[in-house]
Protein backbone atom coordinates (compact mmCIF):
# COMPACT_ATOMS: atom_id res chain seq x y z
CA UNK A 1 0.00 0.00 0.00
CA UNK A 2 1.05 3.49 -0.93
CA UNK A 3 1.31 6.23 1.25
CA UNK A 4 -0.55 9.42 -0.03
CA UNK A 5 0.59 12.82 0.77
CA UNK A 6 -2.43 15.04 0.67
CA UNK A 7 -2.18 18.71 0.25
CA UNK A 8 -2.75 20.56 3.18
CA UNK A 9 -3.97 23.97 3.06
CA UNK A 10 -4.98 26.02 6.47
CA UNK A 11 -7.32 28.92 6.68
CA UNK A 12 -7.56 31.63 9.68
CA UNK A 13 -10.53 34.01 9.61
CA UNK A 14 -10.22 36.93 12.15
CA UNK A 15 -8.73 34.54 14.73
CA UNK A 16 -11.76 32.50 15.06
CA UNK A 17 -12.17 30.46 12.44
CA UNK A 18 -9.79 27.79 11.53
CA UNK A 19 -10.64 25.13 8.30
CA UNK A 20 -7.66 22.79 7.13
CA UNK A 21 -7.67 20.33 4.34
CA UNK A 22 -5.41 17.11 4.28
CA UNK A 23 -6.24 16.15 7.67
CA UNK A 24 -6.19 12.59 8.25
CA UNK A 25 -7.64 12.39 11.90
CA UNK A 26 -8.24 14.47 14.96
CA UNK A 27 -6.32 12.94 17.73
CA UNK A 28 -7.83 14.57 20.59
CA UNK A 29 -9.37 17.94 21.56
CA UNK A 30 -10.70 20.42 24.09
CA UNK A 31 -11.87 23.72 24.57
CA UNK A 32 -7.97 24.43 25.07
CA UNK A 33 -6.46 22.18 22.67
CA UNK A 34 -7.09 20.15 19.61
CA UNK A 35 -4.58 17.91 18.35
CA UNK A 36 -4.42 16.50 14.78
CA UNK A 37 -2.95 14.32 12.06
CA UNK A 38 -1.62 15.86 8.43
CA UNK A 39 0.07 13.96 6.43
CA UNK A 40 1.56 11.62 9.09
CA UNK A 41 2.49 14.80 11.30
CA UNK A 42 0.91 16.27 14.33
CA UNK A 43 -0.32 19.46 14.38
CA UNK A 44 -2.00 21.66 17.30
CA UNK A 45 -4.44 24.01 17.60
CA UNK A 46 -4.30 26.36 20.91
CA UNK A 47 -6.48 28.75 21.84
CA UNK A 48 -9.86 28.74 24.27
CA UNK A 49 -13.63 28.37 23.82
CA UNK A 50 -12.31 25.87 20.95
CA UNK A 51 -14.93 23.75 19.26
CA UNK A 52 -14.44 21.34 16.64
CA UNK A 53 -17.42 22.06 13.58
CA UNK A 54 -17.09 19.54 11.06
CA UNK A 55 -14.55 16.45 10.20
CA UNK A 56 -14.24 14.30 7.08
CA UNK A 57 -11.91 11.01 7.24
CA UNK A 58 -12.79 10.75 3.19
CA UNK A 59 -12.41 14.26 2.71
CA UNK A 60 -9.73 15.52 5.03
CA UNK A 61 -11.75 19.01 5.59
CA UNK A 62 -11.89 20.06 8.74
CA UNK A 63 -13.11 23.10 11.31
CA UNK A 64 -13.06 24.48 14.21
CA UNK A 65 -14.22 27.91 15.84
CA UNK A 66 -13.20 29.65 18.92
CA UNK A 67 -10.24 31.79 19.59
CA UNK A 68 -7.08 30.55 18.07
CA UNK A 69 -3.97 31.71 19.98
CA UNK A 70 -1.49 29.56 18.12
CA UNK A 71 -1.53 26.74 15.33
CA UNK A 72 2.13 24.27 15.75
CA UNK A 73 3.83 22.00 13.82
CA UNK A 74 5.65 18.58 15.10
CA UNK A 75 8.87 18.97 12.93
CA UNK A 76 10.48 15.54 12.44
CA UNK A 77 12.61 14.48 15.63
CA UNK A 78 10.32 15.48 17.68
CA UNK A 79 10.57 19.46 17.78
CA UNK A 80 8.05 21.74 17.66
CA UNK A 81 7.97 24.31 14.92
CA UNK A 82 5.59 27.06 15.42
CA UNK A 83 3.56 28.37 12.14
CA UNK A 84 1.53 31.35 14.65
CA UNK A 85 2.16 32.29 18.39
Amino acid sequence: MQNEIRQSILTLENQSKITMTGVERVDSFSDRMITLTVNGRKVRIEGSKLRVLAFSEGSGNFSASGTVDGVRYLAAGGRVGRLFQ
